[in-house]
């Protein structure tokens, strides 16, 4: 079911957004709507894991990673 909301902000940022919205064939109200339901749970897509991420995950330690300076690490590695 369809129910009316009333928005306020500024009149340059609607105008861009109906400007968008034309140009991707949708209406203001689509685009509202697909934004809010990608900022809850009910619109969230799941994201999927790259079998190489998968692979490499845990190989280092949170704890390692806290101690690496990766600015000296690379400065050793291109000198």
């Amino acid at each position: 079911m369809d129910v009316k909301l009333t928005l306020k902000m500024d009149q340059n940022v609607i105008n861009s957004m109906k400007q968008y919205a034309a140009q991707n064939g949708k209406s203001l109200s689509n685009l509202v709507e697909d934004f809010f339901k990608s900022m809850t749970s009910a619109g969230k897509k799941t994201e999927t894991i790259s079998p190489l991420v998968k692979e490499l995950s845990g190989i280092i330690s949170e704890k390692d990673l806290k101690n690496i300076n990766y600015t000296d690490y690379l400065k050793k590695k291109y000198e």
